[in-house]
């Protein structure tokens, strides 16, 4: 099959077009046939060599964690899946090597849910580790009818999602924090846009009135954000972060995204009915994944970029 891999750590150029061996299929697997991959921030961290400490790795080594594809052949434990069925999923396992930047990945079958048909391939791939991770943030603080909820980076792959997530979970507002040029997107979103700054907390309090604070809050981003969101929530236990485990020491929840088949199967659902729709900036074929990689890393992206296999 076709891959995109690396053989060393390093920047964007160790990335190349490679021909290697098809995947191997556990008896809990299935095999797909990939159609759309798309990227996360942690697809270019990983080939930095940023998480070495906290996974095991191996050259060549394939990035890429999420997918969506066609199966084209199951385990023999696998139940739910069939060759023909169009999936979707979360495709982490637990060492980095064989990802989703290929013409086939191995797929856990807790990972993966069935495509909705009418949405796109394109679609599907944006929603699991950025739809997840969003959904499982806000679980963690019980965002619920009534809510009013701060969303850190509200503009991002996960943050945009997270705002039309806890609007279907029941929340009654929801501002999100964004540079300028993105406010009209969140207010299209259905946010109330916060910019960035040390004045964070007072524009809070100016949109908010009464004693000046959200029910919960959600982070995506860390630095400012993680330190103040403990200030900006009536209850310190109501905010959470994913990308620093000191939320912890303020009192809120570290999240590590899971795979959750069911929760897939939720986020499915919810974009079929119209109620979430992932912003992608960009579509990229698998060769160019390289360029993909490069801007995501820029730090200026909206919504996800896409890989077309």
């Amino acid at each position: 099959m076709k891959a995109i891999a690396q053989n060393e750590f390093g920047d964007a150029s160790v990335l190349s077009l490679q021909e290697l061996p098809d995947p191997l299929v556990g008896p809990d697997q299935v095999l797909v046939k990939v159609r759309a991959a798309s990227l996360n921030p942690v697809d270019w961290k990983i080939r930095a060599g940023y998480l070495q400490g906290a996974l095991p790795h191996h050259f060549p080594l394939i990035p890429g964690w999420d997918a969506a594809g066609v199966v084209v052949a199951a385990g023999p434990a696998v139940q739910g899946y069939a060759p023909g069925d169009e999936v979707f999923g979360y495709l982490r396992k637990d060492h980095v090597q064989n990802g989703t930047y290929a013409e086939l990945v191995a797929a856990p079958e807790r990972g993966l849910a069935h495509k909705p048909a009418s949405v796109s391939f394109e679609q599907a791939a944006s929603l699991p580790l950025a739809g997840l991770t969003a959904l499982q943030s806000l679980k963690a603080v019980n965002v619920g009818p009534g809510d009013t909820v701060l969303v850190h980076a509200a503009s991002g792959g996960v943050g945009h999602l997270a705002v039309q997530i806890a609007r279907a979970l029941g929340a009654e507002r929801v501002l999100g924090t964004a540079s300028p040029r993105n406010h009209d997107f969140l207010r299209a979103l259905g946010a109330e846009p916060v910019t960035y700054g040390d004045a964070l907390v007072e524009e809070v309090a100016k949109l908010v009135g009464g004693e000046g604070k959200v029910d919960a809050a959600v982070d995506f981003i860390g630095g400012h954000a993680l330190e103040v969101s403990p200030e900006l929530v009536k209850d310190r236990a109501r905010h959470s972060s994913v990308v620093d485990g000191k939320v912890l020491e303020r009192g809120g929840h570290y999240v590590f995204v899971k795979p959750n088949h069911e929760e897939l199967t939720w986020l499915g659902e919810l974009a079929a009915a119209g109620k979430l729709t992932a912003e992608v900036q960009q579509v990229f074929p698998l060769a160019e994944a390289a360029k993909a990689q490069e801007l995501l890393e820029g730090g200026h992206v909206r919504g996800k970029l896409v890989l077309t296999i």
